[in-house]
């Protein structure tokens, strides 16, 4: 059973029975509550949890015993990351009638920081749930934090039988072992021998990895991380490997006690749920992974995606800074940390993040990547093509993963008119990737534009369209091409689905208008032009659109010195 096959299910059963956040308890009316409340709300509704937290506190001064705000403070706090403001209002909603499933998390949280395992413990018994998976494992971590270790494995081998869960179990039970020492037993569930393979995840193939250098397998962790990452592992794997490669004894600390063991729960459980369930709650474990483990740079990171996907790019900004210089992980953070600067609008910003990082790791080609699409977003081309050529430099031979840089710096060869190496670029990316729908495309349409190679063109775009049918981009560029080889009736159908696909698209409606021009279809034409113009095109071919409105396409053609439709046609 693979880790990675248990996750949709896994997600549903961690939010199974999980209590509504906002609670149901009306407000009291009192003077200026109604106003900090809306406020804190309306934060809330936009993930600003900085606001919310702020709202919610002058709200509570108020109202400090209302349900409904001690629970949403509570989870603005837990999004903030700032875990020691969220424990006593968890505390103060277990005392009333209003305990929720997020401040048990958070009392969870707390005991297994503080090593109160008996506590913990007998709070379980007395009926404090959060979710299926997190009880199970927990409880079998505290077995082990108070020195329990059969009762532990017992717990671990109980939650593996839960439905959907066995996995999950063998995993946290194979990382107790090994914390415990007990690294032979480690590898018979890591390797397969026990239960089916668990090598789904990065952590879990460093931890057989570990485990084996303990077991002095140097060379049988070495073709571990070979078989599940290839050439394409990453620094802190690369460092790993080359550790191993030298016979060094890898220490096993992925998890070293209990409390830890509980961050590697939420961590789980965060991994599991991200893409199934709310951003937002997501976030809760893996700040909460993160307030267990503060040095997990899994954690983090997952916490950084998380608040750049919920638009809170300053906070994610943070997150990212929090990773050290001497993580492998370091470069990976700064590149996520200068992809929310940009998002945020400060582009200057992320480009000097990623300027420094090339300088600092001039031998890592995806920096050099990343800068280079930063560049081009920018229509820096020639910056880009630099950067581009900076990490084409770096591979040491081709691999089928290298044909989006090939692609990306053809894309700027092109925009600046070096069409020779643009071309080259992009058949290039095609010898790597065969049949690249969006290599293809660029390819195809470029040749139409330049009015050569139409056979090929076509050609191109047509297998295109065959890979990706619901691209209007595509679509689109197999009707131009039609229309460039005066077959404008075979054109029509093409032209009118891209233009389904992409209604408010200026180019796409443009290019319908010029095509049913072709065909006679003259009011339709004019009526897709005006469409076009109110879309925003680019300002010189709004003043095409326009001179078409004016005078007719065949005018404009004739204005331009290229062939009338009706010799096009001919041809």
């Amino acid at each position: 059973m693979s880790l990675g096959s248990c996750l949709p299910r896994l997600a549903r059963l961690a939010v199974a029975g999980l209590a509504v956040l906002t609670l149901a308890t009306p407000l009291r009316a009192q003077d200026g509550l109604s106003g900090a409340y809306l406020a804190a709300r309306q934060a809330s509704m936009y993930s600003d949890y900085t606001a919310a937290a702020r709202y919610y506190a002058v709200a509570l001064a108020r109202d400090p015993s209302n349900p409904r705000l001690l629970e949403n403070a509570m989870m603005a706090y837990l999004g903030l990351g700032e875990i020691d403001r969220a424990i006593p209002i968890a505390r103060r909603l277990e005392t009333g009638a209003n305990a929720s499933q997020v401040a048990n998390l958070v009392i969870i949280a707390d005991q297994m920081k503080r090593g109160a395992w008996d506590e913990l413990l007998a709070d379980f018994d007395a009926g404090r749930s959060a979710a299926p998976l997190v009880d199970a494992l927990i409880r079998a971590w505290a077995r082990f934090g108070q020195g329990r270790m059969s009762e532990a494995l017992e717990a671990f081998d109980a939650a593996s039988e839960q439905t959907g869960l066995k996995a999950f179990g063998l995993y946290h039970k194979a990382l107790a072992l090994a914390a415990a020492g007990d690294f032979e037993g480690a590898d018979h569930i890591l390797s397969g021998a026990a239960e089916g393979p668990l090598r789904a995840t990065r952590r879990g193939v460093i931890a057989h990895a570990e485990v084996l250098s303990q077991l002095d397998r140097q060379d049988d962790a070495v073709e571990l991380i070979d078989e599940a990452f290839g050439r394409e592992a990453d620094p802190g794997v690369a460092r790993l490997r080359a550790r191993l490669t030298a016979g060094e004894a890898l220490p096993f600390d992925l998890v070293e006690d209990a409390t830890h063991g509980a961050a590697e729960v939420f961590l789980t459980v965060a991994g599991a749920l991200n893409g199934d369930a709310m951003d937002s709650y997501t976030l809760i474990y893996a700040r909460l992974a993160e307030f267990l483990a503060p040095g997990n740079t899994d954690a983090v990171l997952l916490s950084a995606d998380l608040l750049e996907s919920q638009e809170r790019y300053e906070l994610a900004i943070a997150a990212y800074a929090q990773v050290p210089r001497d993580d492998p992980a370091f470069y990976a953070a700064e590149i996520g940390r200068a992809e929310a600067m940009r998002r945020s609008g400060d582009i200057e910003g992320s480009i000097g993040v990623l300027q420094a990082l090339a300088e600092d790791f001039p031998d890592i080609a995806i920096i050099h990547v990343t800068l280079g699409d930063t560049f081009r977003g920018e229509e820096r081309y020639d910056d880009a093509r630099q950067a581009y050529d900076r990490a084409i430099a770096l591979f040491d031979e081709p691999a089928r993963a290298q044909w989006i840089v090939y692609y990306a710096r053809g894309i700027a060869h092109e925009r600046l008119d070096m069409w020779p190496e643009a071309e080259a670029d992009f058949r290039q990316a095609l010898e790597l990737e065969p049949g690249q729908p969006q290599v293809l495309n660029y390819l195809g349409y470029s040749f139409v534009e330049m009015k050569t190679n139409l056979d090929e063109a076509l050609d191109m775009i047509e297998r295109a369209v065959e890979a990706r049918p619901g691209d209007g981009y595509i679509t689109d560029s197999l009707g131009w091409v039609l229309y460039r080889l005066g077959r404008y009736q075979e054109a029509v159908p093409h032209m009118e689905r891209a233009a389904a696909l992409m209604p408010v698209d200026p180019i796409v409606n443009d290019h319908l208008g010029d095509v049913y021009w072709a065909v006679g279809r003259r009011n339709e034409a004019r009526f897709q032009w005006h469409r076009a113009l109110s879309f925003d095109p680019e300002e010189d071919e709004a003043d095409r659109i326009r001179r078409k409105l004016e005078v007719g396409l065949d005018r404009v053609l004739e204005e331009e010195g290229a062939p009338p439709l009706s010799a096009a046609n001919d041809g």
